[in-house]
Formats: C-alpha cells, structure tokens, sequence
C-alpha cells in the first residue's frame, strides 16, 4: 500500500482505515509542520496545528475532493487556515507564558532528520526562485503571510481572478519544479 495515490488513502483513511491513515501522516507530517511553523513561528503552535490537522482528517471534519486539486495543496491549505486560526486565538488571549521549573529539555532532532529539513527547505527555497515574479509575490502573501486572496488582491490592486490564477500556476509549477529535482522522500 505504500505506493498507493493519495486520494485513494484519504478515503481508504476517512473510512477509519488505520494503516491508510498511519501513511498519510508519514506523508505529510513533516512538510505540515515545517508549513506551520513558517507561518507561526513558534514550535509549540506548529507541532498542535499539525495534530489538529490529522485529527480532522480523521474525524472527516474536512473533506477533500480531488476535482478541487491536489491533495497536498489541499492539506495545505487546512493548515494554513488552522495555523492563521491559531494566532488569531492567540493574540485575543495574549497572556504571560507559564514557566515550568522542572521541564525537560528538549533534545534535538537526529542528524538525518536535520539535514533532510535542510535539503527540503532548500529544494522549496529554489523552487520559490523559479517561479515568475509576481507568483513568487503572491506566494509569499498567501502562504507566508497568511493574508486571503480578497486582501491580496486589494494590496496588489488585482483582480480576484487573478490572483487566484495565479496561485494555481505557482502551485502547479512548484510541484513539477520539485518533482523534476527529485522530490521528497517519504521513507
């Protein structure tokens, strides 16, 4: 089942099946969190948007359906909306963090977990580079930046249309950028 396609596991995982579920989230776990943490720049937030992620994927509180896209940027897009959600709650309940005198320290990743970051982070970074100018604007607008497609259109004064066109063809070219190159491994 390993080489199933993925909107054959999500449903195989929406009909609680464990495995198809397990595999999912080796999928994408890492590339979640990466995202989420892009985009909350916090490790805390990240690794709890990840969890409520797959929860909802579980759950089936969030529906795919591949006539809308790919299963990644879809994904990707329920983590970009629960990750803006995160600190959105965050910033109404601005409070003083609490301190524990007797944490653990958290030890580092392994080294094989560090570097293959680094060389996914940089095979985006150059996929990034590839892409026209004005996606790699919008691209920074919406996924780094959190703003809607409403608002980018505003700030860049172009049509909705437009800038949805937009992330489509920069997600569409990002995907065949980092597929060209090799891709991730999802050992």
């Amino acid at each position: 089942m390993k080489h199933t396609d993925d909107g054959t596991l999500y449903a195989l995982a929406a009909a609680k099946d464990r495995s198809a579920f397990e595999l999912l989230y080796d999928r994408y776990e890492k590339l979640i969190y990466s995202f989420a943490y892009r985009l909350t720049q916090d490790r805390e937030i990240a690794e709890e948007v990840v969890q409520d992620v797959f929860v909802k994927l579980w759950n089936g509180t969030t529906t795919y359906k591949e006539d809308k896209g790919s299963f990644s940027s879809w994904l990707l897009t329920v983590t970009r909306n629960k990750a803006i959600d995160e600190i959105r709650r965050l910033k109404r309940h601005d409070h003083e963090p609490i301190i524990e005198k007797d944490s653990l320290i958290e030890q580092p990743g392994s080294i094989e977990n560090t570097v293959e970051w680094g060389e996914q982070r940089e095979a985006i970074r150059n996929a990034v580079l590839e892409l026209k100018q004005d996606q790699q604007e919008i691209i920074e607008l919406f996924y780094f930046k959190g703003l809607s497609q409403q608002k980018i259109a505003n700030q860049c004064e172009l049509p909705l249309g437009t800038v949805k066109g937009r992330i489509r063809l920069a997600l569409k070219h990002l995907k065949g950028f980092i597929a060209q190159e090799g891709g991730f491994s999802n050992d």
